[in-house]
C-alpha cells in the first residue's frame, strides 16, 4: 500500500509524545462506558471471514483506536467531503463488541465487510487472501476517509536536499514533516513509523540514506532444522543485517554516478505507538507457496527495539496486547486472535470466546503480533 505517511512531532521524544497524546485524545463529557469486550464475531461464510474477524478483534483491543471509534471522534474532525462509510461501519462493529450491556454474545460484521469489499474489490469472492494484506488495506482505507489533510497532494518530484552525514536526524525529520503535511489521522498517529535505509558504496565509501514510512515490520524467519525454536530477536537481527548488493541490484551511487557494489542496512529511525510485527511465514517460489511452521518465541512485555534504532536512542520498550494466529496450510488455513483486556488474555475463534493463560500464547501459529509502546521507554531522543 503506497499511502503510508506519518506524524513528525509525536515520536521525537516521549515527553513530547505524552503532551501530544493528551491534546489528541477525544473529549467527552462523560467517561467512556465499556463492556467486557469478550464478544465473538460471526463467520460470514467465505475465506475472508476468519481473518477479517481475527484482525478486527486485534484492532478492537488497540485502545486508542477503539476509544476514538466508540466516541465517533472522526465526526468532529475536518477531512474530505466523502462520507466515512467504512469508518462508520467499523465503529458500529466495535460498538457491538464493547456494548456496556453485553447484550449480544456475537456481532455480525456483514455490513462492514460489504462496504470494505466495495472499497477493495480484491477481497471479494472466495479466493484465498491474507490477514496482513487485509490489515494494510483496511488501515489504508480508514486513513483515507478520516485524513485531516485530504486536499494536500504531491506536486511532482521535490528537489533533493543534501545533508551532511552528521545531520541524519535533521534529514529524517524533514522527510517526516513532508509526510505529515499530506497525511494526518489517528491511523497515522498510532501505526506509522519510519525506516532508514543506509547504503555504503564499496568503491568510494560514500554513505547515503533514504527514509520510508512503515505501518508494520515484515520479518524474515531464520531457517532452522525441524523442532528448533527461533526467537523474535533473531528475526529482528536478520531483518537489520547488513546486505551486500551487486552492481545489477544496487542503486546509483551519488558520488560515483554509476551502479556499484554496495552494502545496505535497515534500521528504525522513528518508532510508532503501535508496533505491528508480521512474521513472514509464507514463501513464494516459482511454482508454489510454502509455509514455515517454525516456533518463534516472543516477549510478552519489554520488547526492546532500541538496538535497532539510532545509536543514541536508548531502550524503546513495547508490551504485547494482541496476536493474529494462522493454523493449517497455505490452502486450508484458519485465523484466530489472542487479545489482552482488563481481566487477562482471551482466545477469539469467530463466535467462540474463551479465557486464555499467558503461557498458552507461545505457539508456532503466531503470525501477526501487536505491541503497544510502553511508558517505561527511555526519554532519549528517538
Amino acid at each position: 500500500v503506497s499511502m503510508w505517511k506519518a506524524l513528525a512531532r509525536l515520536f521525537v521524544e516521549p515527553s513530547c509524545l505524552k503532551k501530544a497524546s493528551r491534546e489528541r485524545q477525544p473529549t467527552s463529557p462523560n467517561p467512556l462506558a465499556l463492556g467486557s469486550g469478550r464478544v465473538g464475531l460471526r463467520n460470514i461464510g467465505n475465506t475472508v471471514s476468519c481473518f477479517l474477524n481475527a484482525v478486527v478483534q486485534c484492532l478492537s483491543h488497540t485502545r486508542a483506536l477503539r476509544n476514538y471509534s466508540l466516541l465517533k471522534s472522526y465526526k468532529h474532525e475536518k477531512f474530505s467531503k466523502e462520507d466515512a462509510k467504512l469508518m462508520e461501519a467499523f465503529s458500529k462493529v466495535l460498538s457491538g463488541l464493547w456494548d456496556v450491556n453485553d447484550g449480544d454474545t456475537v456481532v455480525h460484521p456483514r455490513k462492514f465487510y460489504s462496504i470494505f469489499k466495495d472499497a477493495v474489490p480484491y477481497f471479494s469472492g472466495y479466493s484465498q487472501q491474507d490477514a496482513q494484506e487485509f490489515l494494510r488495506f483496511l488501515l489504508d482505507k480508514l486513513h483515507t476517509e478520516i485524513n485531516r489533510r485530504p486536499n494536500v497532494r504531491k506536486t511532482g518530484k521535490e528537489p533533493e536536499q543534501k545533508y551532511a552525514r552528521f545531520r541524519i536526524a535533521e534529514e529524517a525529520a524533514a522527510m517526516w514533516k513532508k509526510h505529515l503535511e499530506r497525511d494526518d489521522s489517528i491511523i497515522v498517529e498510532l501505526f506509522s513509523g519510519q525506516l532508514r535505509s543506509s547504503l555504503h558504496c564499496s568503491v568510494c565509501s560514500h554513505y547515503s540514506n533514504t527514509f520510508d514510512v512503515f505501518c508494520d515490520l515484515s520479518l524474515p524467519i531464520p531457517k532452522r532444522s525441524s523442532g528448533r525454536e527461533v526467537t523474535l530477536r533473531e528475526c529482528l537481527d536478520l531483518f537489520s543485517q547488513e546486505e551486500k548488493l551487486d552492481k545489477e541490484n544496487s542503486p546509483m551511487c551519488e558520488r560515483c554516478n554509476r551502479h556499484t557494489e554496495c552494502t545496505k542496512r535497515l534500521s528504525i529511525q522513528r518508532f510508532p505507538q503501535v508496533l505491528v510485527i508480521h512474521l513472514n511465514r509464507f514463501t513464494t517460489s516459482r511454482w508454489s507457496i510454502s509455509k514455515s511452521t517454525v516456533h518463534v518465541s516472543f516477549p510478552i512485555t519489554n520488547l526492546d527495539l532500541g538496538p535497532y534504532g539510532p545509536a543514541d536512542c536508548g531502550p524503546v520498550l513495547y508490551d504485547l496486547y494482541a496476536i493474529c494466529n494462522h493454523a493449517g496450510t497455505v490452502n486450508m488455513g484458519h485465523y484466530t486472535a489472542c487479545c489482552l483486556d482488563e481481566n487477562g488474555w482471551c482466545f477469539y475463534n469467530d463466535c467462540s470466546v474463551t479465557a486464555l493463560s499467558e503461557n498458552q500464547l507461545q505457539t508456532n501459529q503466531a503470525y501477526v503480533l501487536f505491541y503497544q509502546r510502553s511508558k517505561k521507554t527511555s526519554t532519549t531522543r528517538k
